[in-house]
């Protein structure tokens, strides 16, 4: 019986991601030499992107939507914040620049220029997809425990 999609599998895969609105073509494994692989749950996905593909199994080929709300979240007006013109010393600003800020932990959180307004300049610190309805392709290669060892296919030197 083949292995399904769960908790503690290491899936390989292809895929395509698409704006919903416009089929906007954001990112593809398809054109490259190896598809990705992952282990389910290990946090490298957006969970609506993990719920849609629990179950199923190497072969299997999907398309799927996943919400905003499932995938990065919806468009938050909250975190939009306004600084002064004098913070960005010599930086020619304007809307859709990515700008890196540092958290209070001093990790890099990235804010793009929303709108100049005077003297304050307007930040977006939402993900740049919050808001945006995504379509999934899959196709499913393989499906094993995580832990399971690679098949060699190398066959053993003669003696």
């Amino acid at each position: 019986m083949a292995e399904q999609i769960g908790a503690g599998k290491r899936i390989t895969l292809h895929f395509s991601v698409y704006l919903a609105e416009g089929n906007v073509l954001l990112d593809s494994t398809r054109e490259r030499p190896e598809p990705v692989s992952f282990v389910m749950g290990d946090g490298s996905l957006i969970p609506g992107f993990e719920k849609a593909i629990t179950g199923l199994k190497a072969g299997d080929r999907r398309s799927m939507v996943i919400t905003a709300a499932k995938a990065f979240g919806d468009w938050n007006a909250d975190n939009l914040q306004t600084f002064s013109r004098n913070y960005f010393t010599d930086m020619a600003l304007e809307p859709g620049l990515v700008v890196s800020f540092a958290d209070k932990s001093k990790s890099e959180l990235p804010g793009v220029v929303k709108e100049l307004k005077g003297d304050e300049v307007v930040i977006d610190f939402n993900h740049p997809l919050a808001g945006r309805d995504l379509v999934f392709e899959v196709d499913i290669i393989r499906v094993v425990d995580a832990d399971a060892s690679p098949v060699s296919l190398a066959m053993p030197a003669r003696s």
